[in-house]
């Protein structure tokens, strides 16, 4: 029994090894289908390998364009220019070749993957444990060669796969090696021109000519190379282009409706003067938002730039036309005309005599210009005295960049050239957009006399003819921005700068940089301002003639600041990369803080809601609540302002509004019924006076005629028959001056018609006895 027990023992130990093996292999055997299956649908979404090699192709071409002036035909000396614009050309190609670097790096990994698993599955040792049954045997080795014949090509497919990707990722790390070693050699011949910024480069401008690329060929890889870098530029920035364009529509309609306002007020000066914003609104916004939004732009390419300050240009020539003086106009225009010259002249990227001959005679010739206007100029007719300081200092350069060009430093000559010309055109357009802007705040401050004076953080009873130094302080920050770009200094004197703001720096487990503070800022207090903004166009309007006009948002402006800036909000949060789980500590930390102290504000919040969804009053209806009537003038979060009828703004928490007996005027259709007590004489005719009283009545237009008025007798009163006029005024604003009209007509009809209005009198009887005769006599 002992030897049986040890024989069955063994036998159901191999019995169940050997079931415990086939459920491995059953397992092993679906796992392996389900890893082939979706390595086919993997290998179905082919690489796009032609369009691949046709985007390296092109980068080639692209590179041989960018390199152009730089790697070959040199010539005798760069310029900065030249080094910038291939710089960027170089950067934005490196850029596309990293992401297709990326995406093959991924496909790679993927196909890697999927051999790793089927290695893997085949290498079980599960599958190896055959059965000891000849029949079991047969047909496991059949289902075995089945795997193997369905999975010898899958391997193939993806080994040809990796294979190709491979050879396109050796292509790619090679460009992305090319590039980043181009970019590293222009880098160092910037640090040697910023070395050699007094270097000579060519011979006077009077000695024999050396040898020069045809201007011809300098003008064609020039162009080339710049609508190069805008196109690259724009494909970047699209979103930024559409942001402009936004804004430019949104303050043309906003400019357009302010000059709506001013001529329907008939406020609109002949001359503009103080209000030259709104001549042309169109061009108002273009020059305002263009002028503002170059900033946005990092490092923007200079044909973008100069197509920029073109726009504003044409922009404020037709805005000075008729407003400045003739002689100033002119000067204005040359200045122009000779700075579009030297900004072309500056998107030749190769030096060349002919290039160096035109800007001897265009700085000659703006020098004139500078001097003839700085001495000879009628001073008082000059609207922005800043100006004269521009133009001296612009002669200044110029003549600089003159005695530079004579004698052969082409790069600082150069550089002196376009910068003093710049230095001009940018303060006149930077000044004219500071006074217009500060115009516009304050018109819209006069004739939107109901908001808060603080909405953009500025006093607007300061604001008038002279903007406030804030501006002007920005104003030099952006002059000096765009006037230092010019020089090849700039970028490596504002390298420290730029690196303190993106070094990153650890407080506890979390990782920040100040660039990301300041984004997170800047969205917020963006999207605080515009939903403030949207407020401020939103909100009862009041001109001159004190006629109020009504926006159609009314209580929906709540909803909709809450969208902003709950947008906003979360736009902050993914700009600066916040974890959320911080987000739930303090989301965490706001729980208990409302369950200590915050009800009420709560309560406040939550009721500007459901005001908000349920709409029981709205802006601008004429309410009355707690005893203060008047019209409502804003919703907001936490509570409401009503403008009463004495003028001053009462501020209703918005729980007490919903808690209150409000009485909404406005929901009845602005109607409200008037009723006028009355007492006529007894020996009056009482039909006729019903019916003089209702002629009266109907011939008043303010009165609706449905329902109609209604005269009624009340009561014999003590020394008159009295009565009461009931009538509906057909707008609540009415109400008091047409009864106070109608008691004049009536009075006036009575009076005509003999009709006595009687007075409450009383007899006094006194008795008294009389001391001579002791009668009692009765005195009246």
């Amino acid at each position: 029994m002992q030897a049986f027990a040890k024989v069955s023992s063994g036998k159901s130990a191999a019995d169940f090894n050997a079931d415990k093996a086939r459920i491995a292999q059953v397992k092993t055997f679906d796992e392996i289908r389900r890893t082939m299956q979706k390595a086919k649908i993997y290998l179905k979404s082919n690489l796009d390998t032609p369009s691949t090699k046709a985007e390296l192709l092109q980068t080639e071409k692209d590179f041989v364009i960018a390199g152009d002036g730089v790697f070959t035909n040199k010539g005798t000396a760069q310029t900065f220019r030249n080094l910038t614009a291939t710089a960027k050309i170089l950067g934005e190609l490196l850029d596309k070749t990293n992401k297709r670097k990326s995406k093959l790096d991924i496909r790679q990994q993927e196909l890697n993957n999927f051999r790793y698993q089927l290695d893997s599955l085949l290498s079980v040792p599960a599958l190896f444990k055959f059965p000891t049954d000849s029949t079991s045997l047969m047909k496991y080795l059949q289902k075995i060669q089945v795997i193997a014949y369905e999975t010898t090509p899958v391997d193939s497919s993806l080994n040809t796969a990796n294979n190709t990707v491979q050879t396109l990722l050796n292509q790619v790390n090679m460009m992305v090696f090319k590039l980043q070693s181009s970019l590293e050699e222009i880098e160092s011949y910037q640090q040697e021109m910023v070395g050699h910024t007094f270097k000579r480069e060519f011979s006077n401008i009077w000695e024999v000519q050396g040898f020069y690329r045809p201007f011809e060929e300098i003008l064609d890889f020039s162009t080339t190379k710049g609508l190069l870098t805008l196109s690259f530029y724009i494909e970047n920035n699209a979103g930024k282009f559409v942001v402009l364009i936004l804004l430019i529509l949104t303050s043309f309609i906003y400019l357009r409706s302010l000059k709506s306002i001013y001529i329907q007020a008939n406020l609109l000066k002949p001359d503009f003067e103080g209000q030259l914003v709104l001549r042309y609104p169109l061009l108002s916004a273009m020059l305002l938002v263009i002028s503002i939004f170059q900033f946005v732009f990092i490092s923007p390419p200079f044909i973008l730039n100069v197509i920029s300050w073109a726009i504003s240009c044409i922009c404020l020539s037709f805005i000075f036309k008729g407003y400045v003086s003739k002689y100033w106009m002119n000067i204005w225009l040359i200045m122009v005309l000779v700075f579009l010259m030297a900004a072309l002249g500056n998107l030749v990227l190769q030096a060349s005599r002919v290039e160096r001959w035109f800007m001897l005679v265009t700085a000659i010739a703006g020098v004139a210009v500078g001097l003839f206007s700085f001495l000879r100029g009628p001073q008082e007719q000059l609207r922005e005295k800043w100006i004269r300081w521009s133009i001296a200092f612009m002669v200044f350069l110029e003549l600089v960049s003159i005695a530079a060009n004579v004698f052969g430093r082409y790069n600082l000559s150069k550089t002196l050239f376009i910068s003093g010309f710049l230095n001009v055109v940018i303060a006149i357009l930077f000044l004219w957009t500071v006074r217009l802007i500060n115009e516009g705040l304050f018109l819209a401050f006069n004739v939107y006399s109901g908001q808060d004076r603080k909405l953009f953080y500025l006093n607007f009873e300061k604001v008038g003819k002279k903007a406030p130094a804030l501006f002007y302080v920005l104003l030099v920050i952006g002059w000096v921005a765009l006037f230092g770009r010019n020089f090849p200094a700039f970028d490596y004197l504002s390298k420290p700068l730029m690196s303190f703001f993106s070094q990153e720096r650890t407080l506890g487990s979390y990782t920040f940089t100040i660039n990301n503070l300041l984004l997170f800022m800047t969205i917020m207090a963006t999207s605080v301002i515009i939903s403030k903004v949207v407020s401020f166009f939103a909100a009862d309007r009041q001109v001159a003639n004190n006629k109020l006009g009504r926006q159609g948002i009314g209580s929906w402006l709540l909803l909709v600041r809450i969208s902003i800036l709950c947008i906003g909000l979360f736009l902050a949060v993914a700009a600066a990369g916040i974890p959320v789980d911080r987000i739930t500590i303090v989301l965490g930390a706001l729980g208990v803080g409302i369950g200590f102290g915050l009800q009420t504000l709560v309560n406040n919040l939550v009721s500007g809601l459901i005001i908000a969804f349920e709409k029981p009053v709205n802006v601008g209806d004429i309410v009355d609540i707690a005893g203060q009537g008047g019209r409502m003038k804003s919703i907001g979060f936490r509570s409401s302002v009503i403008s009463n009828w004495e003028g001053a703004d009462v501020v209703v928490p918005n729980g007490d509004l919903l808690n209150s007996h409000l009485i909404n005027w406005s929901l009845g259709g602005n109607r409200k019924r008037v009723a006028i007590n009355i007492g006529i004489a007894y020996d009056s005719d009482l039909e006729k006076s019903r019916q003089l009283l209702m002629d009266i009545l109907n011939a008043e237009q303010r009165i609706s005629k449905n329902p109609g008025p209604v005269v009624q007798f009340e009561q014999f009163s003590d020394s008159s028959i009295d009565l009461r006029i009931y009538f509906w005024t057909k707008h609540i604003g009415e109400a008091l001056s047409t009864k106070s009209d109608l008691i004049v007509a009536i009075a006036a009809a009575f009076k005509e018609k003999g009709i006595l209005i009687p007075f409450p009198q009383q007899e006094i009887f006194i008795r008294n006895l009389d001391k001579n005769t002791g009668e009692e006599r009765e005195k009246l």
